[in-house]
C-alpha cells in the first residue's frame, strides 16, 4: 500500500521537526570540522538537486539545471521513484546520476533514504539545492548528505514550517515571481562567491526561463500515430493525420491537490461542445493506466463517438511524440500542462487553488482562472494544503470560457501548419 499525501505531511511535521532540532547541532559541528580540515572546490562541481514529489517541477527546474551545467557543474538529481520518468523528457541529468527513493511504503522510504545518504557521500556531492518549498524531509537529506554547500529556501522572519539549520546558503522564496525564476535564484546562491542575506539579490530576466524542446524519435512518433489510427478504426471514426485535427482532453489531476480538478461533468460537456463546433476532429481523453475508469466516466457521459478513452495507451516517454501529433490540449493544472511545454503543442490550462503567475506552463499555453477572492489558497506557507472542500474556483470556469480559448489555440495551430 502506498503512503498517502496526508500521511507524508504528518510524518514531515511530527517526525521532521524533532529530527531537524536534533540534527542541526550535528550538522553545525560537521561544518566546523570540515572548515578546519577539509578543503573543497571553490565552485560547485558535483551539484545535486532534490525534488521528490512534483513531476511537473522536473520540467520547471530545467532552465536552472542547464544554467548550472553551463557553469561547469556535473548534475545529479534525487526524486521519488514513481516520478523518475519525468526526468527523461529532456534528459538533462544522466540516468546514472539519478537517485531515487521508493515512497510506496514506510520501509522502502527508510531503506532508500539511508542508501541515498551513503551514495551521495561516495559520489562526492559537494553542493545540494533543495527545490522543495520548506519540506523538512528534504532539508534533513540536504543537511546529512555530506555536501559543503547546501542551498534552499529559508523562512527568515516568517512563521511556521521551521526546518532547523540544515542550510548554509539561505534563499528568500519570492511568492510574486514564477517558480522557474525562484529556481534560478537558487543557482545564483550556489555559485555566489560571497554570502548574501538573504540570497538572491539579482534580477532574473524573462528570456532566462526559455525551455528546451524534446527530441522526438520518428519511429516512436509513428508508433503512437498507428495506435491512434487503430483505436479510431475500432470506434468507427474517420481519422487521417494532417486532414483531421487531434484534440487532447486531460481531465484528472494528481492526488497531491484534488481541488485542482474541473469536474468530470464539465469535461464531458466540453467534449460535446467541441464536437458540435468541430465535428470532424478526433478527441482523445488522456490519462495514466490507473485513471482509465475516471476517464471512461467522462467519455460515457459525453456520449460522443469521436471521443476515445486514451488512458494508458502511451508510456510516459511517448508523451512528447503524442503532443507533437496533436493540435490542442485542455488540462487541469497538473503534470501534462508542463510536460507538453517541451513540444510545440498549444494548451489551455485550468487554474483554481494555485496561480499561473507562479506555476503557469512555459509552453504555448493559455491559462484560465476565475480569480476568486480566496484564490490561490495554497502556497509554500501552508504546505500546499487547503481546508477547502468546495472548489468554487474551478466550478466558476464555464464550458464556454474554455471553448473560447480552445478556438484561439486551434486557429493558431492552423496558421502554424
Amino acid at each position: 500500500m502506498s503512503i498517502s499525501v496526508n500521511t507524508m505531511r504528518a510524518i514531515d511535521h511530527w517526525v521532521g521537526v524533532p529530527l531537524c532540532a536534533a540534527m542541526s547541532p550535528l550538522v553545525a559541528l560537521m561544518d566546523l570540522i570540515k572548515g578546519i580540515f577539509v578543503r573543497g572546490p571553490h565552485t560547485p562541481r558535483k551539484l545535486l538537486f532534490i525534488e521528490l514529489s512534483e513531476m511537473g517541477s522536473a520540467i520547471l527546474v530545467d532552465p536552472a539545471m542547464r544554467n548550472a551545467q553551463a557553469r561547469g557543474a556535473e548534475l545529479f538529481f534525487l526524486i521519488f521513484k514513481s516520478n523518475q520518468a519525468s526526468l527523461t523528457l529532456l534528459n538533462t541529468v544522466k540516468p546514472e546520476n539519478i537517485f531515487t527513493i521508493d515512497s510506496s511504503s514506510l520501509r522502502g522510504l527508510l531503506v532508500d533514504t539511508i542508501a541515498f545518504l551513503f551514495k551521495a557521500r561516495l559520489r562526492g556531492i559537494d553542493t545540494v539545492i533543495d527545490l522543495e518549498l520548506f519540506s523538512r524531509f528534504t532539508a534533513l537529506l540536504t543537511g546529512l548528505c555530506g555536501a559543503r554547500r547546501r542551498v534552499g529556501y529559508h523562512i527568515f522572519h516568517g512563521e511556521g514550517l521551521w526546518r532547523g539549520t540544515m542550510l548554509n546558503r539561505k534563499v528568500h522564496y519570492n511568492p510574486h515571481i514564477h517558480i522557474t525564476k525562484n529556481f534560478l535564484s537558487l543557482i545564483h546562491a550556489a555559485f555566489a562567491t560571497e554570502i548574501e542575506v538573504p540570497f538572491s539579490k539579482i534580477q532574473i530576466r524573462d528570456e532566462e526561463i526559455r525551455l528546451e524542446q524534446a527530441i522526438i524519435d520518428p519511429a516512436v512518433r509513428n508508433s503512437v500515430l498507428e495506435r491512434i489510427e487503430a483505436l479510431a478504426r475500432q470506434s468507427n471514426v474517420s481519422y487521417t493525420h494532417g486532414k483531421h485535427r487531434l484534440i487532447l482532453i486531460n481531465p484528472n489531476a494528481s492526488d497531491l491537490l484534488p481541488q485542482r480538478r474541473w469536474s468530470q461533468q464539465r469535461f464531458s460537456e466540453l467534449i460535446q461542445a467541441i464536437h458540435q463546433r468541430w465535428p470532424a476532429d478526433l478527441i482523445l481523453i488522456t490519462g495514466s493506466p490507473n485513471e482509465y475508469d475516471y476517464v471512461e466516466k467522462v467519455r460515457v457521459v459525453a456520449g460522443i463517438k469521436q471521443a476515445i478513452n486514451f488512458a494508458g495507451q502511451v508510456k510516459f516517454a511517448e508523451l512528447p511524440p503524442l503532443y507533437t501529433l496533436s493540435d490542442v490540449m485542455v488540462t487541469n493544472d497538473s503534470g501534462p500542462g508542463h510536460f507538453s511545454a517541451v513540444t510545440p503543442l498549444r494548451t489551455v490550462v485550468l487554474f483554481g487553488p494555485e496561480t499561473p503567475a507562479l506555476y503557469g506552463s512555459l509552453g504555448n499555453s493559455i491559462a484560465i482562472t476565475a480569480n476568486l477572492a480566496c484564490s490561490p489558497c495554497v502556497s509554500a506557507a501552508n504546505h500546499r494544503k487547503t481546508p477547502c472542500q468546495n472548489n468554487v474556483c474551478m466550478q466558476a470556469i464555464t464550458v464556454n470560457d474554455v471553448l473560447e480559448k480552445v478556438a484561439v489555440q486551434l486557429n493558431a495551430a492552423d496558421q502554424a501548419r
